[in-house]
């Protein structure tokens, strides 16, 4: 069911690279923890980022931080421009200006072991792939405090979990939305957490998702800019205003069913619910996603002669999207490693539907 290949890095395109760290600007990445229970970002400006507002670049460069939440961090004096706080989020900032981000560190929680099947696909002492099921949270969330993946993997791997991101996300360097299953990796120890999420950042970890859509789109690229929805926080907007992050995905028909099809997803950056905004953006959404395009499949219940498959496919009960690839650099073993995985049973079985009628 899985094998094991030899990987071959996807290549960015210098092109869509909105801020080139090494010649641009400058940061220093070291957290630096401070009496008060909070951290700093340190960032410098050069010349090139010269008059952009500083809540955009910002936001660019703390990533756990929304657009929004670095305005706040601005207006309460938290943010200092060489060395005096600033309070105006809009300012354009200068050549040799030097930021300095106080952001307060959150309480962590230390999180007890629940014996949670695992299907682990590759283990050894630096790193575990797994094929995540659908209907499991990542990582505990207000709302999902048990029953995680999170949880899980403490309860397999005991204290050999990396701690990069604390105690409330041991392991975890990437993760797939609750209702979307496939490969995962997870880091052991912080070595290879930090060399893994590098390959993330870099956008060289080669990833393949397999999905089941609403109408039939042809073969193309979809690209544009990710930000956080301005009115519903759970979601996630697209523009092409430069708003947010870069994003691409590179979608491959594989077969039609008329109203529906199945298609293959590469993934050239991985934003925040990027593969079913995209597809949305397109009029074609993951069959079963609840958050985006629910509002675009009633028109395929006019279409008669589909009419069997369309009461099929709106009754499926989660997104139909499976994470079938995942290519990556093992920092230990010095050698390239790539996974894949078929479709599991519910999906297979929509499409044996979708083929029989």
């Amino acid at each position: 069911m899985f094998e094991i290949l030899e990987y071959k890095p996807y290549k960015r395109n210098a092109k869509h690279i909105n801020i080139n760290i090494a010649n641009n600007i400058t940061i220093n990445l070291r957290k630096l923890l401070l009496m008060n229970g909070t951290y700093t970002h340190k960032v410098n400006i050069n010349k090139e980022l010269s008059s952009i507002r500083l809540d955009k670049i910002l936001a660019k460069k703390v990533d756990k931080l929304s657009r929004m939440q670095i305005k706040t961090l601005i207006k309460s004096g938290n943010v200092k421009l060489n060395n005096i706080p600033i309070l105006d989020p809009s300012y354009l900032v200068r050549e040799n200006d030097s930021f300095e981000i106080s952001i307060l560190k959150p309480e962590e929680t230390k999180y007890t072991a629940e014996d949670i099947t695992l299907n682990i696909i590759y283990e050894d002492d630096d790193l575990i792939v797994i094929n995540k099921q659908a209907g499991i949270v990542t990582h505990p969330a207000p709302g999902n405090q048990t029953g995680t993946l999170v949880q899980a993997l403490i309860h397999h791997a005991k204290n050999t979990l990396s701690d990069v991101n604390g105690n409330n996300r041991p392991g975890i360097i990437h993760r797939l939305d609750k209702n979307t299953s496939g490969l995962m990796v997870i880091a052991k120890n912080n070595f290879t957490h930090i060399h893994l999420a590098n390959q993330f950042k870099m956008h060289s970890i080669s990833r393949k998702y397999k999905a089941i859509i609403w109408g039939v789109p042809s073969n193309q690229i979809i690209e544009g800019y990710i930000e956080r929805h301005k009115i519903n926080r759970k979601k996630m907007s697209l523009n092409n205003k430069e708003d947010g992050k870069f994003s691409k995905t590179e979608i491959k028909l594989i077969k039609s069913f008329q109203n529906s099809a199945l298609i293959e997803c590469t993934l050239h950056t991985g934003r925040t619910h990027q593969i079913r905004l995209h597809l949305t953006s397109i009029n074609s959404p993951v069959v079963g996603d609840e958050i985006y395009g629910k509002n675009k499949i009633s028109k395929y219940g006019l279409d008669k002669k589909n009419f069997n498959k369309f009461l099929i496919l709106k009754n499926f009960q989660r997104q139909a999207l499976h994470a079938v690839h995942l290519g990556f650099f093992h920092p230990k073993l010095k050698k390239n490693m790539q996974f894949n995985s078929n479709l599991p049973e519910d999906m297979q079985n929509l499409l044996d539907l979708l083929i029989k009628y």
